[in-house]
């Protein structure tokens, strides 16, 4: 968000709007994000859990940082929102996919996420609280992806703007979001270490 004349105090920078994102972020589905360098084409749906795990880890590190709640410029979120915003995808994905897997394409409620940053105050919760949310939701979602099976892989669900997934995308397009709002923090956190393929480096293509 651009503002006019200077800018408030690192400290009170949580208390000024950011515009909202707006981008359909549906296309690292199919190439890799050149910002966190995750190829998720090349993550089956499968090894999310896995990823998912580590990575709670790594937020727990980041939500544990002195200046978790200072926001690094105007139009960025603190360590601290990333936190809360992780968490509650994780919740409200893992609730998409109970949808997927028990009824037929169901149509997803839509969420405005910038609507609940503000609501709930991110910048205002206390990092000890989240970290430990975030790690709790975390760790419920990866174990309902770890319990699906064969041809469940394959049920459908469709967004309230016509993007239809299926569960296998939806955990592959779910995983971006987690680990490129690390990236966002500063954080190395690998995901191709995480699920043991090869050398350290962002990029999860085994190919390169």
């Amino acid at each position: 968000m651009e503002t006019g004349g200077t800018l408030p105090p690192a400290a009170s920078l949580s208390q000024v709007d950011i515009a909202p994102d707006t981008k359909d972020w549906t296309w690292v589905l199919e190439r890799t994000c050149q910002d966190c360098g995750l190829d998720s084409q090349a993550v089956p749906g499968r090894v999310v859990a896995d990823i998912l795990r580590s990575a709670a880890i790594a937020w727990q590190g980041v939500l544990g940082r002195p200046e978790v709640r200072t926001r690094p410029d105007s139009s960025t979120w603190s360590p601290l929102e990333y936190g809360c915003h992780v968490r509650d995808v994780c919740q409200r994905f893992d609730a998409r996919m109970s949808l997927m897997l028990t009824r037929d394409n169901p149509d997803f409620e839509n969420w405005d996420q910038d609507a609940t940053a503000l609501a709930q105050r991110y910048g205002e919760q206390d990092p000890a609280v989240v970290a430990m949310e975030l790690d709790d939701t975390a760790r419920t979602f990866a174990m309902h992806l770890d319990a699906v099976t064969g041809d469940q892989w394959l049920r459908t669900g469709r967004r309230a703007d016509g993007a239809t997934f299926t569960v296998d995308s939806f955990a592959r397009y779910f995983i971006h979001d987690v680990v490129h709002h690390l990236h966002d923090v500063g954080s190395d956190f690998d995901p191709g270490r995480a699920m043991g393929w090869g050398p350290p480096g962002r990029s999860t293509n085994r190919s390169e």
